[in-house]
């Protein structure tokens, strides 16, 4: 029994004697842990050790159950689906009740209260052919056979959420196979005319930047996808200031704030600390 037990404690990844904050491999999730980074360190945490551009969802959920890192931001519309394998559900606060009630039965782990904003998965268009031929909407792509060619990131390729399920509510049909990619090169390859239309995120910042143009989900097939801190509940428990510091951020983002923040790091090439420093200064925190 003392071997086995051994056994299992050096087969247990370590436990670091500071916190480490997650963030997925795009700007937002960089902003996002930053700034609860810079929150807890705010609240008396310590030296924060961020550990950011972990490759998209499941990396961060195995990297939080493991215990490698000790929250991350995450939305709940991807935690419904692509985590938690939930049906998808529309209704905001079923979702919430849902994906918290899960992650505390399942892995231990907090949900957060909402940062204030959702950032939800959004069909874009180059704005001139948005005004060319009066794309306001989903729905009115099945229109125009010329927007034909789709651009996509590996995970909505995949997830229950996305391309399959959107193609279907809609009746979706573009030439040949989708052209996956990494999130960043998204916007590049619609800009340079390889592609017509891709899948992005509602609050990047590029979409104003290079006048581009997020498509109303006019049949409401995307669920919630609100902005909430998981944090292990162990961790909370040894380093109570996460929570002073979910609780000060709570409500604290509009999506136009988070939107100029993308902006300012992705095209404006802002240092991220220095942005969300002045962010946080500008509310008082």
């Amino acid at each position: 029994m003392i071997v086995l037990l051994s056994a299992l404690t050096a087969c247990a990844p370590p436990r670091s004697s500071h916190i480490v904050i997650g963030a997925k491999d795009f700007t937002e999730q960089v902003v996002l842990g930053e700034l609860l980074a810079q929150e807890i360190e705010a609240a008396g945490g310590g030296p924060v050790e961020r550990r950011f551009w972990l490759a998209g969802s499941y990396l961060c959920q195995q990297a939080l159950v493991s215990g490698r890192i000790d929250g991350y931001v995450e939305y709940t519309g991807t935690a419904l689906t692509a985590i938690l394998k939930q049906p998808l559900d529309r209704d905001a606060a079923r979702v919430d009740a849902t994906v918290s009630r899960l992650y505390a039965q399942r892995y231990q782990v907090k949900v957060g209260p909402s940062l204030g904003f959702e950032d939800t998965f959004a069909m874009v268009v180059r704005g001139s052919d948005a005004r060319r031929l009066g794309l306001r909407t989903i729905s009115d792509v099945t229109r125009h056979p010329e927007i034909a060619r789709l651009g996509v990131g590996y995970e909505f390729a995949e997830r229950p959420d996305g391309l399959r399920g959107l193609s279907a509510a809609y009746g979706l049909h573009f030439s040949g196979d989708p052209r996956t990619m990494e999130l960043g090169l998204l916007y590049r390859s619609l800009a340079a005319k390889q592609v017509d239309i891709v899948a992005g995120n509602s609050t990047d910042g590029a979409i104003k930047a290079l006048d581009f143009v997020a498509l109303a989900d006019d049949r409401h097939y995307f669920p919630p996808y609100e902005a909430v801190p998981l944090v292990r509940e162990d961790s909370l428990q040894r380093w109570p200031q996460i929570g002073v510091a979910m609780q000060r951020l709570a409500g604290k983002v509009s999506a136009d704030e988070m939107r100029s923040m993308n902006l300012a790091v992705e095209s404006q090439h802002r240092d991220v600390g220095e942005v969300v420093r002045n962010f946080r200064a500008r509310k008082g925190l």
